[in-house]
């Protein structure tokens, strides 16, 4: 889409207009600096995806859409989680993020700030793994994603 000011309102309120949700939602400018990538996920029958995506092609600023679950792609989504970590918790923290393939990317004195990178399933799981009761924080950005292989999404 066109990167410029009110894209991303528009997308949203078609959105909220029509009363569907947005699971997920990542924009950011691409290798040229005049157009965004925005990644949403959604749920909802193959009518009402095909009624988004006609809704969506009738935005100006929408150069082109792709389905991506139409076709093999990457997709990842980063997660930021700060856990109590004291005692023997401590210990279990850092098996658990070794185990995800997570990092610890901050240290205290009681607590550990996890980054972990992946498809949502594998962040979901990292999430069960844990006890609820030691999450002080979590942040998600919201997935991102592209074709795999040759497939490349031009203008």
């Amino acid at each position: 889409m066109e990167n410029e000011a009110g894209a991303l309102s528009r997308v949203a309120g078609l959105f909220s207009a029509r009363g569907y949700n947005i699971e997920s939602l990542s924009v950011a400018p691409t290798e040229d600096p005049t157009l965004s990538r925005m990644t949403v996920v959604t749920t909802g029958s193959d009518e009402v995806i095909e009624q988004i995506t006609k809704q969506l092609n009738k935005l100006i600023e929408v150069v082109k859409l792709v389905d991506l679950s139409n076709g093999d792609h990457i997709e990842r989504e980063l997660m930021l989680v700060k856990v109590r970590a004291v005692g023997e918790d401590r210990e279990e923290m850092k098996r658990l993020t070794d185990i995800f393939r997570g990092s610890i990317i901050d240290v205290t004195d009681k607590t550990y700030t996890i980054e972990l990178t992946g498809p949502s399933s594998k962040l979901d799981a990292f999430q069960q793994a844990i006890e609820r009761s030691l999450v002080l924080e979590t942040v998600r950005t919201g997935a991102s994603g592209l074709g795999r292989g040759e497939r490349i999404l031009k203008a």
